[in-house]
């Protein structure tokens, strides 16, 4: 039987979790329309000792603003993704309107390390209200199925102004987040996000807007978003939704719940472990987010992202280069900031802290900053400030902040109940680059420490993320699905080198991951995006990119 396109000869590794098989799989009209043996068709993909998968779900992604000048959602399509979650952490970019384009372009900037120049030159503009977004990524096309949450702190900017810095929400006004967040919902929004973690700061290092709201205004968009009966909430937790309130709330919203959760080097997150035992125990659903990979950072004393939680620190992110630079110099202000960060709620492990790219002084690249302290006779902190000036603030460092464990990075990956998550790609561009995920899960921690099996990766990163947001059709390698499928060799299968380029707006620099090992093929609605290793170019026709909004059911 013919049709127009098969891929043949490999290991059907479904979604569900179920051991694989050999079969064929053949595609015609975007979708998957037999399973089976002696396959024929116009076109044949070959798939000989390679595993064939649901196309990957990257549920935690801050691509809204770089979906308007790169379709392609660089390097998350280079790793068998096919479907992308943008709008995390309440940090979306609509609704909006024209006079808060610099305050979310400064808020991106701060809480999620984007540069402003990019930001500017490289979002179209085009929209106010989020169907408006939702409708211009659709008609310029994407290489992958985009969806994104309606988040918390665009939806304050948009109903109170510049007063969402400022202070709490009044009825009305929560009334009209609530109703435009529902519009959002109704117009293909993955659900509601928000944060009230202290380490996000936006403009002027102030907290960003949503860590303003009261518990009335977080409770009613909870509800608001329940209402609607599709999609998830995702959540960093705080002082205005603690852990235990996650749980409380999802009973009554009673749709399902992300939070994000790393291994802490204090073993900390075993107590949220344990609530969440205790809350599934209750027939809750909650799903905290883990990630195989550990969270690092690399960055410049320009934009030290991981030190703004300090107190004195911080004050830095409102004063231009010429101050900073002064206060590096300052012995009594080094002494001040490095003893404030010791009770800052990130406390740097100063130990983890190496010396990532430098000039002027490339003997030290890799060298430790608790070893050169120790040689020179001062503090970790001091060494940093001391490098930083001499390279006018271009020395780059590399942190190691959590979930660099392996033992514990483990026991959350086998847990029975987390998503995983927490990629980040589209944030935090040049200090880190987590999108290939899925390869560093297959390559690392299913073939070579062999925690998980094949199928139960596969399924925790496509059978598992399509039915938590109910993505119809998605998912699953099975006849009368979507067929986003990805072929990979479970030998081979690895995220490759990471690499800095400047190729985004106003050369915009990032690092990326674009030379994956082992991912032989990708499809997107039956339409090859990578083939035999090669990734093939973004067509210059919208209607030609194969991406959609993937419905949820």
């Amino acid at each position: 039987m013919s049709g127009e396109l098969v891929i043949r000869g490999g290991t059907v590794v479904d979604g569900t979790g179920a051991p694989g098989y050999t079969a064929d799989v053949r595609i015609a009209d975007g979708r998957v329309v037999e399973i089976g043996p002696g396959l024929r068709g116009d076109d044949v993909l070959d798939a000989a000792d390679c595993v064939v998968a649901p196309g990957f779900v990257d549920i935690h992604t801050h691509y809204d603003a770089q979906v308007f000048w790169d379709p392609a959602l660089r390097p998350t399509s280079y790793h068998g993704v096919t479907t992308v979650v943008a709008g995390n952490c309440g940090f979306a970019i609509a609704p909006t309107r024209a006079e808060h384009h610099e305050v979310i372009v400064r808020t991106l900037e701060n809480v999620e390390d984007m540069d402003a120049a990019t930001l500017t030159e490289g979002i179209a503009w085009e929209f106010e209200t989020f169907p408006q977004y939702m409708e211009l990524v659709q008609s310029r096309g994407t290489m992958l199925n985009y969806t994104c949450y309606v988040g918390h702190t665009a939806l304050r900017l948009y109903v109170m102004g510049d007063a969402a810095y400022e202070r709490a929400a009044s009825a009305e006004e929560i009334a009209r987040m609530c109703a435009l967040l529902q519009e959002g919902i109704a117009a293909g929004a993955a659900g509601f996000s928000s944060s009230f973690s202290y380490a996000h700061r936006g403009v002027d290092g102030k907290p960003v807007p949503s860590r303003f709201a009261a518990r009335d205004e977080v409770e009613a968009l909870y509800m608001a978003a329940g209402a609607t009966g599709k999609g998830a909430v995702l959540a960093t937790p705080g002082e205005q939704c603690t852990y235990p309130d996650f749980y409380a709330l999802q009973e009554k919203v009673g749709r399902p719940f992300f939070w994000p959760l790393f291994a802490l080097p204090d073993g900390k997150h075993l107590e949220h472990l344990e609530r969440h035992r205790e809350g599934l125990a209750r027939g809750l659903d909650v799903w905290p987010q883990v990630t195989p990979r550990p969270l690092t950072m690399q960055f410049t004393m320009a934009d030290a992202y991981s030190l703004n939680t300090g107190q004195v620190f911080g004050e830095l992110m409102k004063v231009g280069t010429a101050v900073r630079l002064a206060a590096y110099r300052d012995p009594e202000w080094r002494a001040l900031a490095a003893a404030d960060l010791e009770h800052s709620p990130m406390k740097p492990r100063w130990n983890t802290f190496e010396v990532s790219e430098s000039t002027r002084f490339p003997e030290l690249v890799g060298r430790r900053v608790g070893d050169l302290a120790r040689e020179r006779g001062v503090g970790p902190f001091d060494v940093m400030c001391e490098l930083a000036v001499a390279e006018d603030l271009a020395t780059r460092f590399r942190a190691y902040i959590a979930n660099d464990d392996p033992d514990q990075v483990a026991g959350l990956l086998t847990h029975d109940h987390v998503a995983l998550g927490l990629s980040d790609a589209g944030a935090h561009v040049d200090q880190l680059c987590d999108a290939p995920l899925s390869t560093d899960l297959l390559g690392t921690w299913v073939r070579e420490r062999q925690v998980l099996t094949v199928e139960r990766a596969v399924r925790m990163l496509s059978g598992q993320q399509a039915d938590i947001f109910g993505f119809a059709d998605r998912g699953y390698v099975r006849e009368g699905a979507w067929a986003d499928l990805v072929v990979f060799d479970p030998d081979t299968v690895a995220p490759g080198p990471t690499t800095r380029v400047r190729d985004f707006p106003a050369a915009g620099e990032r690092l990326t991951s674009e030379q994956p090992v082992g991912v032989r093929h990708v499809l997107v609605n039956g339409t090859p995006i990578r083939r035999d290793e090669v990734q093939l170019p973004t067509p210059e026709a919208a209607a030609d990119r194969p991406g959609t909004l993937p419905v949820i059911a």
